[in-house]
């Protein structure tokens, strides 16, 4: 069932307030449970408004926190959960500093915001996360280049709980009309299966060339053989 704040909830929250759009948010819950991938529904503050069964299990095992679990507000739990390298791997550069970029571009759309300012409170109250904001956000841009901060199509490292994923997943961006209007994003993290080893290469010689050459394939570039 599409959950809400670590737990199943019978309505989506925020709610909105035409009963049409309640209705819809309803049955886009049932959409979002047939989806095996962790999928999310949040609005500009990143608050969760839907989240499916595949997002709850990736973060099964975060620890709770007052203010930053990934069922409430998914800004705050990759910028102040302490357990979120422990999913989002390569945690600073792949998650923290592109989720601030949109945080940024969001504070200059609706900078009168509550929601954004207490994040923005939050962040300067924690020198590492205020340094990363304030100077190394803008250089950071500059060097990887605007597109990097773009969610839909980014291939990030992740750390899914279970073994039969592999290591990065791709977020796609799909957000409908409705949802749009709404002022929601839906992100989809497609996953990626595990690579099995390969079978082992009967060796050709005593010195054992097959076996090297399977190894090689496996992680060396061609061009350095």
């Amino acid at each position: 069932m599409a959950y809400q704040a670590g737990g199943p909830r019978p309505q989506p929250r925020p709610v909105p307030d035409s009963l049409e759009a309640q209705a819809y948010l309803q049955d886009y819950a049932a959409l979002l449970d047939a989806v095996t991938f962790p999928s999310v529904v949040v609005d500009h503050r990143w608050d969760v408004v839907l989240a499916n069964d595949a997002f709850e299990t990736l973060f099964r095992a975060v620890g709770p926190h007052p203010t930053a679990m990934p069922g409430d507000n998914f800004l705050r739990f990759v910028l102040f959960h302490p357990d979120a390298a422990t999913v989002l791997a390569e945690h600073e550069s792949s998650w923290c500093l592109p989720m601030l970029a949109h945080f940024a571009a969001a504070v200059e759309r609706h900078g009168h915001d509550h929601g954004l300012q207490s994040i923005l409170r939050d962040i300067a109250q924690d020198p590492i996360m205020d340094a990363a904001y304030r100077h190394g956000l803008p250089h950071w841009i500059r060097s990887v280049g605007s597109h990097a901060v773009e969610h839909d199509g980014a291939v990030r490292p992740l750390l899914h709980p279970d073994p039969r994923w592999g290591s990065t997943c791709r977020i796609v961006g799909e957000t409908p009309k409705t949802l749009h209007d709404m002022g929601y994003t839906r992100l989809t993290l497609v996953l990626r299966e595990a690579r099995r080893p390969a079978p082992a290469t009967r060796r050709t010689s005593r010195t054992g060339r097959g076996r090297r050459a399977a190894s090689h394939l496996s992680v060396v570039p061609a061009t350095e053989a």
